[in-house]
């Protein structure tokens, strides 16, 4: 437990000070903007976002008006993290749990440290645990030592139960940040739900195994499709190795669809890379876009 605290500890100075420097000054929190509430509005102005702009009252017919807003004193961070055994796919100590389990505890520390609540629900096919929305760096390390000492009860994945219950706990608008490789079907309408009600996070974790199964002779592999376990022959020059490679690859391009069209911040994360400088284009793009919506 130590040795992963200090690594994450690492990892969040290193994020923390890049961003500030990038933003020249700038800089509030990796979180900024997204705990927004309304608060007047105004007539448009070249350069406005046009997703501000007030149609109901711009339809009075005297002028464009865009809605103001203002931050919220303090904000709500919920994370989603699938622990799942589809999950444990990767190197020692690099699989993309292990990396799932550092990002979110980094992220944690950096909105901790800013002041905001945060709280945590771990899912496979069930929720497997939940941490109430708290402050204070005590709250912080109570999250992070339950991510890394905690042993799921299930392997299996549902995503889309997942997006339901956390839709039916978390009333206030919060940001969501959802860890997990995707590997299901069936959470796309939860999702658009997830974005319409709440700012919107997806680090999408992957592998480069999952695209090229090792040579390993005939081995059972289980089919969610049919609920039957096929027996497969991984040495083979066969189809079947291409077929879930392409089933993967589509349903990433599914899921970067959906976020581009729900204004849902997607980052992909693979495994064998170093997932600091992801983290801190992706918050200093987020940052520089909600500044200009205000």
């Amino acid at each position: 437990m130590n040795e992963f605290l200090k690594k994450v500890r690492k990892y969040e100075i290193r994020i923390r000070k890049a961003i500030t420097s990038q933003m020249q000054g700038d800089f509030h929190s990796i979180f900024k903007g997204s705990g927004l509430e309304f608060d007047d509005v105004r007539m448009y102005q070249y350069g406005d976002d046009v997703r501000t702009i007030d149609w109901n009252v711009s339809a009075k017919g005297h002028g464009t008006f865009v809605k103001t807003f203002k931050e919220e004193k303090e904000q709500s961070i919920f994370f989603l993290l699938d622990i799942s055994a589809s999950q444990e796919i990767g190197q020692h100590k690099k699989q993309k749990i292990d990396i799932a389990k550092e990002i979110t505890s980094v992220l944690t520390l950096a909105a901790i440290k800013e002041n905001s609540q945060v709280g945590l629900m771990c899912f496979s096919d069930r929720q497997e645990k939940y941490i109430k929305p708290g402050k204070g760096i005590k709250h912080s390390y109570h999250i992070i030592s339950a991510i890394e000492d905690f042993q799921r009860v299930s392997k299996k994945t549902n995503i889309n139960l997942a997006l339901t219950e956390a839709l039916n706990m978390i009333k206030k608008k919060s940001i969501i940040v959802i860890v997990s490789d995707f590997l299901d079907e069936g959470y796309d309408q939860k999702l658009k739900a997830m974005a319409r009600t709440h700012d919107l996070i997806v680090l999408h974790l992957t592998d480069k195994s999952e695209f090229k199964l090792p040579k390993l002779g005939i081995l059972p592999m289980y089919e969610k499709e049919s609920g039957k376990t096929i027996w497969v022959n991984t040495s083979s020059t066969g189809n079947f190795k291409s077929k879930m490679a392409k089933k993967i690859e589509l349903n990433k391009e599914q899921l970067q669809k959906i976020s581009a069209r729900n204004q849902i911040n997607y980052l992909e994360i693979d495994t064998h890379e170093d997932y600091v400088p992801k983290l801190i284009k992706l918050f200093t793009v987020r940052n520089k876009t909600h500044k200009s919506i205000r």
